[in-house]
């Protein structure tokens, strides 16, 4: 299959009104054919919409008996998908609310099937009018700490409208979370695997300043920054031990070596045994803990290595330099140390992010 009807679109609700209705027809006339709703717990005044919606021969109902979360509600369309519909060339996900038109969703299908092992996103025009305060100035600090902190470009964050291939369907059901925090979640998953994504203009829309929406702003908004945080605090702590070693190291060989050696030797040793250990235990600590890499151990070790050569050679002489314009004993020897590697520390973390472990 080709056409849009190899996708299958997947609709998570809670307490729905007629809008999920409008979504359920409109991509049904688009061209759609299998289309699969969670009812993620809903309350009995709004069971009926999801038994009209049954009524279409295209349709599959799945019903959570108390809500659980969009995240979950996801994960249950994806398992049976998996388990029932495996020969479709993927799964779009559409929110509930009649936000996402029937056209974007054939075009974003389409992308999908034309990419086959690329997730695509549907993303809005946040400099449109039409945009609520709350969301533009939500996606762009998001997007910012995407972009600066994670190393991810992405356009609309918060965008519920996803087509995946089948082949990134297990990933997905692995992901940690069970709400709103799990389409933030999604992005961790798949890069550590190594799954790409590119993205779709939509249109913008925005009904009633996205009134029916579940999403809980500060609630929800702390859950996707704790994700965002928790992998930059994992490589701060591994960091900071491994800086601590180095640090130890340099300055128990930087007092016990002998007096009589000349400075610019005692300097590098003390500096390349302290960087050797600690290097060896941050690469350990960064591939298995900090960004869970799937990449070849022999490549990222290489470049990994590459990078603390070069840290070693420019903290060595940058220390030295400045011990020598400051005519430095070995205390202020260790504060210029500090400093340097402090510095260092920064770039380190943008290039392991971006280049030894992606």
């Amino acid at each position: 299959m080709s056409d849009i009807s190899s996708v299958v679109v997947i609709i998570p609700s809670l307490n729905p009104d007629e809008k999920l209705n409008m979504v359920v027809d409109g991509a049904i006339n688009e061209g759609f054919t299998h289309l699969v709703l969670v009812n993620d717990g809903s309350d009995e005044n709004h069971v009926a919409r999801f038994e009209e919606a049954a009524k279409h021969p295209e349709v599959t109902v799945l019903t959570h008996e108390v809500n659980k979360g969009k995240g979950r509600a996801l994960k249950t369309a994806f398992e049976y998908i998996l388990a029932n519909l495996p020969d479709m060339a993927g799964a779009i996900t559409v929110d509930g609310d009649n936000q996402h038109t029937p056209k974007d969703m054939a075009n974003c299908s389409r992308r999908l099937i034309a990419e086959k092992d690329k997730m695509v996103l549907g993303c809005r025009d946040f400099n449109d009018p039409s945009v609520p305060f709350k969301s533009k100035n939500g996606n762009k600090i998001t997007r910012f700490v995407f972009k600066h902190l994670c190393g991810m470009e992405i356009t609309d964050t918060q965008t519920g409208l996803r087509a995946f291939p089948m082949s990134f369907l297990p990933v997905l059901i692995e992901t940690k979370g069970d709400r709103f925090e799990y389409e933030t979640e999604m992005f961790f998953s798949l890069d550590r695997a190594g799954l790409k994504w590119v993205e779709e203009t939509i249109e913008t829309v925005y009904i009633e300043e996205n009134a029916s929406s579940h999403f809980h702003p500060f609630r929800d908004s702390f859950k996707i920054y704790r994700i965002i945080f928790k992998n930059i605090f994992r490589f701060f702590l591994s960091s900071m031990s491994a800086f601590a070693i180095d640090y130890g190291i340099f300055n128990f060989l930087n007092i016990m070596l002998t007096s009589t050696m000349p400075k610019s030797t005692k300097l590098f040793i003390a500096t390349f045994v302290a960087r050797t250990v600690s290097s060896l235990y941050n690469y350990t600590v960064n591939r298995k803990l900090v960004f869970k890499s799937k990449t070849k151990k022999r490549r990222s070790m290489l470049r990994y290595y590459i990078l603390a050569i070069c840290q070693v050679s420019v903290s060595y002489g940058l220390v030295f330099l400045l011990s020598t314009v400051f005519d430095a004993g070995t205390g202020l020897e260790a504060v210029l140390k500090l400093i340097v590697d402090i510095l260092l520390f920064l770039f380190s973390f943008r290039i392991q992010q971006e280049w030894v472990f992606k």
